[in-house]
């Protein structure tokens, strides 16, 4: 069966349909919920309600652009509003002078893709939800301050730090492992 026609009845609240996409999308999902969420348990959840949103909403998807950005958008933002209604970002509203770190940091070392996930899901929210947006999902400093609701000062500051923090702590695991 076609991707169209799963769609098509997934719109007509299809069980099985909704099952075969669930089956098709969810491992695709599952990391873009992971990179956004503290722990595994969380992101299962982040990838549940992303699924119930989609099929909900799945009427006003309009076949424009690929069906697998379209879910991934709604992934993202479901993680942002689980956050959102969780407790407060706590992202400073005034302008914060950035770090001046430099990007090169660790280009010729070679880290467990594994690991650097668990160091980024550690940051603070603040800070983890801006360096995904930002550094691995390409969105602008623009962008996101609009999907956060903070000024793009704000985005730039707490991406800076999440990029400090993080240098610091690949820093000392490599200090570790010498």
């Amino acid at each position: 069966m076609n991707l169209e026609k799963l769609i098509e009845e997934c719109c007509e609240q299809n069980l099985t349909a909704q099952s075969k996409v669930y089956q098709l999308f969810a491992g695709k999902l599952f990391p873009v919920c992971l990179k956004y969420s503290r722990n595994y348990q969380d992101a299962e959840d982040t990838l549940q309600d992303s699924f119930l949103t989609i099929f909900d909403k799945i009427k006003q998807y309009k076949s424009k652009g690929s069906f697998e950005g379209w879910l991934k958008r709604i992934a993202i933002n479901t993680a942002l509003q689980k956050y959102r209604k969780k407790e407060p970002l706590y992202i400073k509203s005034k302008e914060v002078e950035t770090l001046d770190l430099e990007e090169e940091s660790f280009e010729n070392v070679d880290f467990d893709v594994n690991f650097l996930l668990e160091l980024i899901q550690k940051l603070p929210d603040r800070y983890r939800l801006v360096f995904n947006l930002y550094v691995l999902d390409d969105y602008t400093h623009k962008e996101i301050a609009q999907m956060l609701r903070i000024s793009e000062g704000t985005s730039k500051s707490n991406l800076s730090r999440a990029r400090y923090i993080l240098k610091k702590q690949l820093e000392a695991h490599q200090q570790k492992t010498v």
